[in-house]
């Protein structure tokens, strides 16, 4: 098993360039399904989860080839509804995206449960009431069975914005005869990708970017290519982890445009953050301190659907608050399980009191202690890397391949960044 050793104290500096979207890219992956002809994706992350996918569409019949690190090409041009290896497929969340397109190219599609990080239940009924919706009949007996002679157009309203609920149904629509509506859809950076993917593809999507988005069946769609944008939460955890450790670092190509809650939030525990461009830079001798409310009142910090506070960079902002002067409540209203963390940071000396499953208040600014750490999801491991950066001593990341599932080459970035980090074989 390897492990990360972390010297804490030393502030990061210098230049770092952010990977492609782990959530766009795993979309972008299974929409190569809806056509019969080659599809280039470029500047996707080299991680595991991509791989993973990428396997599992390979199993499938298509001609998958990974050209360099970040680009690979896929080809479909004969799939089969072939059974899934259970084990791979419940390695990761998003392996739920084949549904849509492969409901879409072939009428039916068998699927074990979805598996992902353990941070509470997450729900699947969205996807498979929207895709009832465009005519689906949905068997749920031990196994997902879907089956669709031809998908129709329809105007579906989501009982939640589900991020890969809305995917799997812009997916399944492009396909579809009509027209569909999808309202209280997610509008993410990611599912932007994914509709403006579908429409370099031939897709008809409009409505990019907001919460009703209409899509115009067409016939076929054809190959091509796309370039996947940066991880946005990639960036919030570097900018977090710049300022907690009092180092200056510069994220080229780091899309500002999606960063305005994340600078808003990160703004409220005292971070000081600069857009150059298409740059973010995160300046030197930051004195982080929570901004109260209005009349000295205690904020809350809470997650929300896009384009409020994502609910992936609530973990490391916890981190981040234990090094601001001040009191803050953190509300995650997303997921139940999320929080657990918590007690590792308590361990190490935070003070924060963990209210129930969904709050815990801070109380900063505090000398965290190195320790020895085991990452129970990919961004509560990214945020246990965070504190052991600016921690006192030595920490060792157990689990490591855990964080790598969403984060390329931490290792090496933050060695990059100068930040004392080694792996170890144990």
């Amino acid at each position: 098993m390897e492990e990360l050793v972390i010297e804490g104290g030393h502030p990061l500096r210098g230049t770092l360039t952010p990977s492609g979207n782990k959530n766009a890219a795993l979309p972008a992956l299974a929409a190569c399904l809806l056509t019969d002809e080659p599809v280039e994706l470029r500047n996707m992350p080299n991680i595991q989860d991509v791989h993973t996918m990428a396997g599992l569409m390979a199993g499938l019949g298509v001609d998958v080839a990974q050209l360099d690190p970040h680009t690979w090409r896929l080809h479909a041009r004969d799939v089969s509804a072939r059974s899934f290896d259970g084990e791979s497929f419940r390695r990761i969340r998003g392996s739920i995206l084949l549904a849509g397109p492969m409901l879409a190219r072939l009428g039916a599609v068998e699927l074990p449960a979805p598996g992902g990080d353990v941070i509470g239940r997450r729900r699947v009924d969205t996807h498979f009431l929207a895709l009832n919706q465009l005519g689906a009949a949905v068997d749920l007996d031990g196994r997902f069975q879907l089956k669709a002679a031809q998908l129709r157009g329809a105007d579906i309203l989501l009982d939640e914005a589900s991020v890969t609920g809305t995917e799997n149904a812009v997916m399944a629509a492009a396909l579809a005869k009509g027209t569909t509506i999808i309202r209280n859809a997610a509008s993410e950076p990611h599912v932007q990708d994914l509709c403006h993917m579908l429409n370099a593809l031939g897709a008809q999507v409009e409505g990019i970017g907001s919460n009703m988005l209409t899509i115009h069946g067409v016939d076929r769609l054809h190959g091509g290519a796309f370039t996947i944008g940066p991880d946005f939460m990639e960036v919030g955890s570097y900018i977090a982890m710049t300022a907690m450790t009092g180092g200056e670092v510069r994220i080229q190509n780091a899309a500002p445009q999606h960063l305005r809650m994340v600078r808003y939030v990160f703004e409220r525990l005292g971070v000081r953050i600069e857009v150059d461009g298409d740059d973010v830079l995160v300046p030197a001798d930051q004195s982080l301190a929570v901004m109260p409310d209005m009349g000295g009142a205690i904020p809350t910090i809470a997650d929300a659907p896009w384009p409020a506070f994502p609910a992936d960079l609530m973990s490391i902002s916890i981190v981040l608050a234990t090094q601001a002067e001040g009191m803050v409540l953190f509300h995650e209203k997303m997921f139940e399980s999320r929080l657990y963390f918590v007690d590792k940071l308590i361990f190490m000396g935070a003070r924060i009191v963990l209210c129930d499953p969904h709050r815990c208040v801070v109380y900063g600014a505090s000398r965290l202690q190195g320790d020895a750490l085991i990452s129970p999801d990919i961004r509560a491991g990214m945020a246990l890397v965070g504190a052991a950066l600016c921690a006192k001593g030595q920490s060792v990341i157990r689990n490591v391949d855990q964080i790598e599932r969403g984060y390329e080459n931490i290792e090496g970035k933050l060695k990059q960044l100068g930040a004392r980090i080694e792996r170890v074989e144990r």
